[in-house]
């Protein structure tokens, strides 16, 4: 298709010189690393608290079966080809060799191009959503490092300086062994959602006696009042968000938090122990969205303000 499209947009053999087709070339490929780049903006500026979703066990059960049809499309048991999609655009001769051309059908086959790149686009966005809701801003770039990536091969292509390799079995190769590390990609996502699966299978029992011993070791379940209390006696707040189906919460209360070095440093905190039972609902969502938690179990150590 590189040919092609090149000979769309009147860049590479078709250019009237070197310079201009390597102009063109970058206009195509600039559309591409611009389209990846607002695309990845709007799914992780509107995602609102996504670690929260990805926390989500039918979430990654989702990721996976996605995955796994990804997968099987790169070993031809599932056809998926959006670029037939192309066939409808017809372009004038007079407009072949202008920029707004290239940038244009750029845009497009960046689009058209999803279904092939899809798994190293969804890893982008679950990777760049985690670290920008961890308070990370650098990773809303990630996604024009991704489409700057893609679009390098276009300027020299534009320019007549790429040599491309002539096609053959080795590209089907290629395809399968994308296809091997795709399932294998699945089958982590598949992990991580009976991980999250089992870990909401809690025997009530223990979160009672868990839950009841904290409250004894001087734990306070309102945040308000707990709040209160901290800026009264001007001391450091330290905050355990649980959930019943959290296990790792009950093991941090059997074990860390039940260590007498780690008890005896927090004697002078307020220890506030609260549950977040529905973390994508309110109030917990509201909580866990002010002190910036993306998933349970989470601590917030707040300081007093000094010269106060």
């Amino acid at each position: 298709m590189i040919p092609i499209n090149l000979a769309i947009i009147g860049a590479g053999a078709q250019a009237s010189s070197r310079g201009r087709g390597f102009l063109l070339g970058t206009a195509y490929g600039g559309a591409m690393a611009i389209v990846y780049g607002v695309l990845g903006l709007v799914v992780i500026l509107t995602a609102g608290t996504f670690g929260t979703i990805n926390a989500s066990p039918w979430f990654n059960v989702g990721i996976a079966a996605l995955f796994v049809v990804l997968g099987l499309a790169m070993f031809d048991l599932i056809a998926i080809d959006f670029s037939s999609l192309g066939s409808g655009f017809r372009v004038n001769e007079n407009g072949r060799g202008s920029f707004l051309l290239a940038f244009s059908m750029g845009a497009v086959a960046a689009l058209l191009a999803g279904a092939c790149v899809a798994p190293v686009v969804i890893q982008v966005v679950l990777f760049s959503s985690n670290l920008y809701a961890t308070g990370t801003p650098l990773a809303l770039a990630l996604h024009f490092c991704l489409g700057i990536g893609m679009a390098a091969p276009w300027p020299a292509a534009g320019a007549g300086l790429a040599a491309l390799p002539k096609p053959g079995l080795w590209m089907v190769r290629i395809k399968q062994a994308v296809g091997v590390l795709i399932l294998v990609t699945a089958a982590y996502y598949g992990y991580v959602a009976y991980d999250l699966f089992a870990s909401r299978w809690v025997d009530p029992a223990v979160v009672t006696s868990s839950a009841e011993a904290q409250l004894k070791n001087g734990w306070t379940p309102s945040l308000a009042a707990g709040l209160a209390a901290a800026r009264r006696g001007h001391k450091p707040v330290l905050i355990d968000m649980w959930a019943t189906w959290c296990k790792n919460c009950l093991v941090m209360d059997r074990t860390t938090l039940a260590n007498a070095d780690v008890r005896s440093a927090l004697a002078g905190y307020v220890k506030i122990k609260y549950q977040a039972e529905q973390p994508d609902a309110s109030p917990a969502k509201d909580v866990m969205k002010r002190f910036g938690a993306v998933g349970l179990p989470t601590y917030v150590v707040l300081r007093p303000i000094t010269g106060r």
